[in-house]
């Protein structure tokens, strides 16, 4: 019988691919998120597990939206013999565009059970904002 070497190499990357997988590496690490309009208001939803308050910064320029994450590595018990250790060092980010121009001033934030919900107001369309335009 002849051994196709696709085969084996089919299973080498099956290997390599399931310890990538055990080590944790093959996460992947990024913010999940909804963003929801109302007549009103532009709602975004971020899952944000793990991470305290203070670990997050939001920031918002024209219609673009950034939210950053980064956990430090955890210093205590640095003496303990550890079996697994998969809490490290963390950090996400993730920008999205919003639907609409925002009242950057009136934007609240909160966050609970590493859920973190932003609400923006939107603003209130030019009535002057049209322009006529000369057709030639």
């Amino acid at each position: 019988m002849q051994r196709n070497p696709f085969d084996e190499i089919e299973d080498l990357f099956d290997r390599m691919g399931r310890s990538f997988e055990d080590s944790g590496l093959a996460r992947f690490q990024d913010i999940s998120l909804d963003v929801v309009e109302s007549d009103d208001t532009i709602e975004v939803v971020a899952d944000l597990p793990g991470f305290e308050k203070d670990d997050l910064d939001v920031s918002v320029r024209g219609r673009q939206l950034s939210i950053a994450a980064e956990r430090e590595a955890s210093t205590e018990a640095e003496e303990e013999t550890y079996v697994r250790r998969e809490r490290s060092h963390r950090s996400v980010s993730r920008s999205v565009t919003l639907p609409a121009e925002i009242e950057r001033e009136n934007v609240s934030a909160t966050y609970r059970n590493g859920v973190l919900t932003i609400t923006l107001p939107k603003a209130e369309p030019d009535a002057d904002d049209s322009q006529s335009i000369d057709i030639e």
